[in-house]
């Protein structure tokens, strides 16, 4: 079953090319504050927190604010549009970041705490950029539409760490001058949301079909197995990446290493993403889902075989490769397998349970770094060898999928 749009299927209209380039605009300008605070987050934590068991719990709260707020921004978005969704996700991020900096400036973990939850909302309404994309785009183009939209994260794979290195230190706190600039991004970057022409969903008739519930979707295999494969790809891929700048440091490099590594990870998160959507179409969803799934498990080998800032690189690299043929294949699985009706309940829930699953994977990934083992390559050697069950639950799935009978 495909998703109902109102372009043609010949080809990209101007109004399909107009979001995405304001899509794309916005993944890379309003995206930069994310590789900023997942940069600066768990070191922030670490100065703040009591216990270092905790150091990466503003990062875990920053998923957990985006798990809650996806399926109510999803209803805001079925009945109010897209712009109205995203202009609420960039107010969140300008107020998370606020009480962020004041949390900061006052030393207090719990105000960090709430900003970072707050921080979330922005996260989740960022997820939508790529269903977003693909409302007005044709069956043949939503793959490379969605595709184009996650390439945007490669400008803030840039802005974002060089961000970091300017404005980290600039005030006697350490770290407020990034949070200061954050709040900057979003003001500024909600302005584009004007110019988007995403029509609102019909409000449907009394008596009109109104689409699958949520659990006949969740029992839909293509749904299922979409669900599952976007869950492990972005859960596993939160799980190492948040724990990495903690790795780097602990294992004797400087902050700016951390940064780097971080970028690179961003860049590869990012980069393939303009051809990702060529991939899908020309040798279908499920391969390239695979083959994201095949580097995630490459990345977690590389992590186990030492510390050297090299292997950091490496491993964060294929880490974001995997994360993209593996997410992107998902969501392009998911955008195909509902209707326009059952737009708003089918993306509220598959966001809401991936980020849920994202959110125990960074509070997992703060206490396998710090607290299993008795020094920063321990910690590693533990978040890299969680990775193993999940993978193959994912790759299990996709398996059962492809032999599942096709449908005529």
């Amino acid at each position: 079953m495909t998703n109902v749009t109102d372009a043609a299927t010949t080809g990209p209209s101007r109004t399909t090319m107009r979001n995405v380039v304001i899509l794309v605009i916005a993944q890379a300008f309003l995206g930069a504050q994310m590789p900023m605070i997942f940069t600066l987050g768990g070191l922030a934590g670490q100065s703040l927190a009591s216990n270092p068991c905790f150091a990466t719990l503003p990062i875990s709260l920053i998923v957990l604010g985006s798990m809650l707020s996806a399926t109510p921004l999803s209803a805001i978005m079925q009945r109010f549009g897209r712009p109205t969704g995203f202009a609420i996700g960039a107010m969140m991020g300008a107020i998370g970041a606020a009480i962020g900096a004041w949390g900061l400036y006052t030393q207090s973990f719990a105000l960090f705490l709430i900003g970072s939850l707050c921080t979330g909302v922005y996260m989740s309404a960022q997820g939508f950029y790529r269903f977003a994309a693909a409302d007005t785009a044709s069956e043949d183009f939503r793959p490379k539409a969605i595709s184009y939209v996650m390439a945007g994260g490669l400008a803030s794979a840039i802005i974002g760490p060089q961000l970091v290195k300017v404005t980290a230190q600039a005030f006697v706190v350490p770290f407020l001058g990034a949070y200061l600039a954050v709040i900057a991004i979003n003001v500024i970057g909600s302005l584009l949301f004007l110019g988007l022409r995403i029509p609102k969903p019909p409000v449907p008739e009394e008596g009109a079909p109104t689409g699958r519930t949520r659990m006949e979707l969740l029992r839909t295999p293509r749904v299922a197995v979409a669900i599952i494969c976007a869950m492990v790809s972005y859960a596993l891929m939160n799980l190492v990446m948040t724990s990495t700048p903690l790795a780097v440091v602990g294992c004797g490099f400087e902050q700016n290493d951390a940064a780097n590594v971080v970028s690179a990870h961003v860049l590869a998160m990012f980069v393939p993403s303009f051809f990702t959507g060529h991939l899908i179409a020309r040798f279908g969803v499920e391969k390239i889902i695979a083959l994201g799934l095949a580097i995630l498990a490459a990345a977690g080998v590389v992590g186990l075989s030492g510390v050297d800032l090299e292997q950091f690189f490496l491993a964060l690299v294929l880490l974001g490769v995997g994360w993209n043929f593996g997410f992107i294949g998902a969501t392009t699985m998911l955008a195909g397998a509902h209707t326009a009706e059952e737009r708003g309940r089918v993306q509220g829930m598959n966001d809401m349970i991936v980020f849920g699953c994202v959110t125990i994977a960074s509070l997992a990934s703060g206490g396998l770094m710090n607290c299993s083992g008795g020094s920063a390559q321990e910690g590693w050697t533990a978040v890299n060898m969680a990775m193993t069950p999940f993978l193959m639950l994912a790759g299990g799935a996709l398996i059962w999928l492809v032999m599942q009978p096709k449908e005529k």
